[in-house]
């Protein structure tokens, strides 16, 4: 069976390591170990009745809730078969343009929504040798990269918090940007894992910038990958017309309860958001702990690692001998063969790892 570029390929790892899917600990898709939310299960169980109807295409109910949650009117509000489904709009918006800088390392679905629409990519690597991401070093090198491309319209896609290495940027290190890309695409996927009091999301803002497109999930913060629900925020005449783009009824009748329900239940939010940072310093302590591995400092729900051995070795070892899985980054190719990423889990499964990581690396 090919390797996954993903994680969470829980068939795949199984395989190699001779066991059924369920028995596998997965540290390898960052979602939170303590979803789904019960509210979103209930409201699962009822809508099972609706099974027998179509979505309401316009999705008023959903749309009404992020518009509350978020303070917006609904009609800058899209919701979709997760973000990768917008992800895909997104780049056959960017590919209209001379060019897309690209932040590298970068997710691997950019690449591929990106490459269908033939658009332009100019990658600009952000990371250096001790994976520092500063908003003055993201200033400093699109800034040469703009100025490279004199007058042209382009594109600028980024995420914040930053996948693989959880860094964030602030609020205002973007905003600058905004006036000088045609267009700017920022994906907010992990910002729920970040505390308000703390969070650099660009939503307060969006209704400032008719060329800003910020893309959010609801299936990590939420533990509702398997639904697939996303959504994006953007000027009404951009989501207007996407909508012309995209097949009907993208979000199923039981996808849309549970994200509704979820974000109504700010006692499961408030609830993650107090478990996250204790149990984040305590893996990121563990990983520190152990020779050949450096953690890096993250605002999200997962941590990068740099080790002295072969990640993709260590990641077969770790699933032969504990049933565990860990997210390699050969798919990000800055970082290759010496980086791995995990997701943060609750303090029993975080201890499992940080066993199994140091029996492995003790054994070489």
């Amino acid at each position: 069976m090919r390797q996954p570029a993903h994680g969470g390929n829980l068939a795949w790892a199984a395989a190699l390591a001779g066991c059924p899917p369920d028995a596998i600990l997965d540290f390898s898709a960052s979602i939170s170990p303590l979803g789904p939310p019960n509210s979103a299960i209930a409201a699962i169980k009822s809508q099972l009745g609706n099974l027998k109807h179509y979505p309401d295409p316009n999705y008023s109910e959903l749309r009404l809730a992020l518009s509350h949650f978020h303070q917006l009117p609904p009609e800058w509000i899209l919701p979709g078969n997760g973000s990768a489904e917008l992800l895909t709009l997104v780049g056959r918006e960017l590919a209209q343009l001379a060019a897309t800088i690209l932040i590298t390392p970068a997710f691997g679905d950019y690449y591929r929504t990106l490459a269908a629409y033939n658009a332009n990519v100019l990658e600009c690597f952000l990371i250096g040798s001790k994976q520092r991401m500063l908003d003055a070093e993201l200033k400093a090198l699109l800034s040469i990269q703009h100025s490279e491309l004199g007058n042209t319209d382009c594109g600028l896609l980024l995420n914040n918090p930053h996948n693989p290495t959880g860094k964030i940027f602030s609020r205002d290190s973007i905003l600058p940007y905004l006036e000088q890309f045609a267009l700017v695409v920022v994906d907010e996927a992990f910002m729920d894992f970040v505390p308000p009091n703390d969070e650099q999301s660009l939503i307060p803002v969006v209704q400032e910038y008719a060329n800003l497109v910020i893309l959010r999930s609801l299936t990590k913060f939420y533990s509702l990958p398997g639904l697939r629900l996303g959504y994006a925020i953007a000027h009404p005449d951009c989501l207007a017309k996407w909508q012309l783009w995209r097949d009907p009824w993208p979000v199923n009748t039981l996808a849309a309860a549970a994200a509704i329900a979820a974000l109504q239940d700010t006692e499961f939010q408030q609830e993650t958001w107090e478990w996250l940072p204790p149990a984040r310093n305590q893996l990121f302590q563990g990983l520190a702990e152990i020779p050949g591995l450096q953690p890096q400092v993250s605002a999200a729900n997962f941590l990068l690692v740099e080790s002295q051995k072969s990640t993709s070795q260590l990641q077969q070892q770790l699933l032969k001998h504990h049933q565990i899985l860990i997210r390699d980054c050969l798919s990000f190719k800055e970082l290759g063969d010496r980086f791995f990423r995990v997701a943060v889990h609750e303090e029993s499964d975080n201890q499992r790892l940080l066993t199994a990581l140091n029996s492995v690396l003790s054994r070489e």
